[in-house]
């Protein structure tokens, strides 16, 4: 079966609220998204450029964002991260990056998914766990 599972180590950007600068010009509000939508494309093409897997059809997406630990975090234990930036604005620049780099034709095609954002743990890396494969639909009569 074709699937993509991978790291992408980084610091996740939330992609979505805009700021209107004038003429009807609107930009992204956080100046994190582009880098961390390139850092996710490049991972997941390979050496020559192409996508590392290509999907068509339905698709189910696990997202497991880890935010960068706050030098204010406690350090014997880890809170849930329940501060900016929003869950779905995390998904929403990692669908668009994903489609970017190829493996996907519309983020449309994801009809399932499971995500969650967490600090990083004391030593973890920050990052997305990104697992995407095909759904698979079973008939029983």
């Amino acid at each position: 079966m074709n699937k993509i599972n991978i790291f992408i180590a980084g610091n996740p950007a939330p992609q979505g609220s805009k700021r209107h600068v004038g003429n009807g010009v609107m930009v992204e509000s956080c100046k994190r998204v582009k880098p961390w939508r390139e850092t996710i494309k490049f991972a997941l093409r390979g050496a020559d450029g192409q996508p590392v897997a290509r999907f068509e059809g339905a698709l189910v997406c696990i997202l497991d964002f880890i935010l960068p630990r706050p030098v204010s975090t406690p350090k014997k234990r880890t809170p849930a991260a329940v501060k900016k930036p929003d869950l779905d604005k995390l998904t929403r620049a990692v669908f668009d990056a994903v489609k970017d780099a190829g493996a996907i034709n519309d983020d449309a095609q994801i009809v399932k998914m499971a995500a969650r954002k967490r600090l990083a743990n004391i030593g973890e890396v920050p990052g997305l766990k990104l697992l995407l494969y095909p759904l698979i639909i079973s008939c029983q009569s």
